[in-house]
């Protein structure tokens, strides 16, 4: 019996090859009709036999195309048009925006063996691609995706493209990017000056040139990297020394898992993940057999690794003995990712020797996704390429509601119906350069998401850029969300956790209710509301950010304020060359000049770190306790130091004791490691002893616990407190999509403006 229907199909089904996916199952199945992009998703018009019509929605839904992402297919009986074939029709442009954008994805196995058979046309061509793979939300300039629609409109196509991007059974029909030698971008090498370097192939003249030790800017997807020989130690020295980056780690990429298998211990689940479409940078421990310039890494066990995931990258890897290089993304300190050709030329002038440039424009930049698995599970660092802007699904309508995050490690968030979506990582609001970047990332998203602009939601701390920001756009309503109960929140909506919980929010820096800084919280309550339980007892901070940008500063004003001139004696002791400047800084904490008071994670561990000697100035953001965590072996057994608590109407934790003990350890020159290790435990059961404590003096008996806050991305603290909160019945939750540190923000902040529209809604 003839039958007709019409499905359309909502979720990541554009720029993945779903058209001609769904004219081959209709071709399999015998069926005629339409298929068609459209503001909604995909549209597909089917007559013929029901059985057959049934067969096809099987497969639609089980065998989809590998970049796909099917979030719903709504079918609907229709009367029968009697059309003879099935074709795929021009995209209708008009609607209201439900799409998901198409992520960027890795260069896949087909493309790539196509690129290295001498008898195909596309032979080493460097930027090919096809519906499985190659750029696709950084070169879109509006929806629906279409190829006019996008930085490749430029490239008229030859006739061997034109034949394949025509041809349903082809694996490039209606592929957007689709390019070859003949047609499409190309890539060439530039000097300092900008001049074009005459050579028969530029990647060859690169590979050269990397060998010698020279650093090159070479542009990928998403941005430019800075690269050069990750085996060079003069080569990655004098990249640090002209990016001005002392110390934070560099990225390498890899030619292969093999070589990967050289230098880090690699479980199957990161194997899986390094291979992925995503293809993100995933930190890994290093092994024995790590051999990389000192510099590229210094004093860390670990490694970012990531392997080729471009066709040019891996052209790079064409000599064995050039296995490795450093891919570190080229933006100056403190500056956005760079993208566009004039700007690398000037910001990168002095630290880049040569440029690989390509003539496709980057219209959407996004860094290198950063990842780790943290005791067992992923733990986002950056949520970047490949993953954004992939949207998130919730419980109810979050239209209309824009979240603008914090200060650091910035995202944006947009609700749109039951869908979050999450923007790319942006970096810290300090110049207008950042700030430029943020709103035009957020003004794209925004123009295609296509929302009424409701409700707008900031962070209540009053010195954030983003206060001043969202003035500049036309939101009925302005909220101000607590950065701890965002935190709490994010996680609590990632894992839909039902009814009221614990929050365990561990972090640097956030404003609190009462005006301090708090970062070491025990909260209670759900994303509408919450009660603070418990917190770090607070110390002061002479001096603002300077104590933060020199940990020993923070160090000497914790032990004068709770050891008092004992403290002060032994801070003089341990930091003998700084005797006047403690003095001030005493005097700064005596009259209250110029002084905050914070109670946080982050500046504990600080605190800590400057004086084991670790690190007293910190080069880049999180330095210190980063490098005292390196220190502490998740795996081994520390006994804690002793601590104390103070019972006032919100517990109060002293580490008073253990700083005396620690600072008096290290004048008696004990093992830096193990008292790193002691530490990180009396942290831990500490925050495990006011769980305790909690359950048994407040009527709160829930024994859900989250934990977030960028303190989390510590592989100690997460396993050991984990480990020690199940032990104790309690079922704990963490960040494993979102990331637990400020880049989650945003998305804490929908959650708590969803809840908080939801009780207004239910009055």
């Amino acid at each position: 019996m003839r039958t007709a229907v019409k499905i359309a199909v909502r979720g990541r089904v554009q720029g993945v090859g779903f058209r001609p996916f769904v004219f081959q199952l209709a071709e399999k199945y015998q069926l005629s009709g339409t298929v068609q992009n459209n503001m909604d998703g995909v549209k597909i018009y089917l007559e013929g036999d029901a059985d057959h019509i049934k067969a096809f929605l099987f497969a639609l839904k089980n065998n989809k195309p590998r970049l796909s992402i099917i979030n719903e297919i709504l079918v609907e009986e229709t009367v029968a048009q009697n059309i003879a074939d099935f074709t795929i029709i021009p995209s209708e442009r008009s609607g209201t925006s439900m799409l998901v954008i198409p992520i960027d994805s890795a260069v896949c196995e087909d493309c790539l063996n196509e690129m290295n058979d001498p008898n195909d046309f596309r032979y080493q061509y460097p930027l090919i691609n096809c519906t499985q793979c190659g750029p696709r939300y950084t070169i879109i300039n509006e929806l629906p995706y279409d190829r006019p629609y996008t930085s490749m409109k430029d490239f008229p196509m030859c006739e061997d493209c034109r034949r394949e991007y025509e041809d349903p059974t082809n694996r490039r029909h209606h592929a957007q990017p689709i390019a070859c030698p003949k047609c499409g971008p190309r890539v060439w090498l530039l000097d300092q000056s900008g001049k074009q370097v005459e050579v028969e192939n530029p990647l060859v003249e690169t590979v050269t040139l990397l060998k010698e030790g020279r650093i090159v800017a070479i542009k990928g997807i998403g941005g430019y990297h800075l690269c050069c020989d990750a085996s060079n130690e003069k080569a990655v020295a004098e990249l640090r020394r002209r990016k001005k980056r002392p110390l934070r780690p560099l990225a390498i990429m890899v030619a292969s898992i093999s070589e990967v298998e050289h230098l880090a211990k690699l479980n199957e689940d990161e194997c899986e993940l390094l291979k992925s479409p995503e293809a993100p940078i995933v930190v890994l421990k290093k092994n024995e057999r790590y051999q990389l310039a000192e510099s590229v890494a210094p004093r860390m066990s670990t490694i970012g690794v990531m392997l080729p995931y471009t066709p040019l990258h891996h052209l790079l890897f064409t000599e064995p003995e050039l296995s490795c290089l450093v891919m570190t993304s080229a933006n100056p300190s403190g500056m956005p990712i760079l993208y566009k050709d004039e700007e690398a030329f000037r910001y990168l002038e002095g630290i880049a020797d040569y440029y690989l440039v390509h003539n496709r424009e980057i219209l959407h930049p996004v860094d290198d996704s950063v990842v780790q698995f943290n005791d067992g599970k992923l733990d986002f660092l950056r949520r970047s390429r490949g993953y954004v802007p992939d949207p998130f699904t919730t419980n109810q309508d979050v239209t209309g509601i824009v979240t603008f995050g914090g200060q650091q490690k910035t995202t944006f968030t947009i609700g749109r119906n039951e869908q979050i979506f999450v923007g790319p990582h942006i970096g810290e609001l300090e110049n207008i350069e950042t700030i430029n970047h943020y709103k035009q990332e957020l003004d794209h998203l925004l123009k295609w998401i296509d929302i009424p602009k409701k409700l707008a939601v900031i962070d209540a701390h009053p010195g954030y850029h983003i206060q001043k920001l969202v003035k500049e756009y036309p939101f009925e309503e302005v909220m101000e969300v607590q950065h701890h109960h965002a935190h709490m929140a994010a996680c609590m909506e990632e894992h839909q956790v039902k009814g009221e919980a614990y929050g365990i929010i561990l972090d640097g820096t956030g404003f609190g209710l009462d005006g301090n800084i708090w970062g070491f919280e025990v909260l209670y309550g759900d994303a509408q509301s919450f009660q603070r339980m418990a917190h770090l007892h607070y110390t002061p901070l002479p001096g603002g950010e300077k104590c933060i940008r020199e940990p020993w500063r923070n160090a000497t004003a914790m032990l004068i304020s709770l050891l008092g001139a004992e403290g002060e004696t032994l801070a003089k002791t341990i930091f003998n060359d700084k005797k006047a400047e403690i003095d001030t800084l005493k005097k700064m904490i005596d009259r209250n000049i110029n002084t905050v008071y914070a109670g946080t994670c982050g500046r504990l561990f600080d605190s800590v770190s400057a004086l084991c000697g670790v690190t007293k100035i910190s080069s880049y953001d999180g330095e210190a306790a980063i490098q005292l965590a390196e220190l502490a072996d998740e795996n081994n057994s520390f006994e804690p130091y002793l601590f104390d608590f103070v019972e006032q109407d919100v517990l109060t934790i002293d580490f008073s004791k253990m700083l005396k003990e620690i600072a008096l350890q290290i004048l008696a020159e004990r093992d830096v490691s193990l008292i790193s290790g002691r530490f990180h435990e009396t942290v831990v059961q500490a925050t495990v002893e006011v769980m305790e404590k909690l359950l048994v003096t407040t009527s709160n008996a829930n024994k859900q616990v989250v934990l977030s806050g960028g303190s989390f991305h510590n592989r100690f603290l997460r396993k050991r407190l984990t480990s020690e909160l199940i032990e104790r019945g309690f079922a704990v939750f963490v960040p494993e999509q979102v990331p637990c540190n400020d880049g989650g923000l945003s998305y804490g902040q929908l959650a708590i403006a969803k809840a908080k529209r939801s009780a207004v809604q239910c009055v």
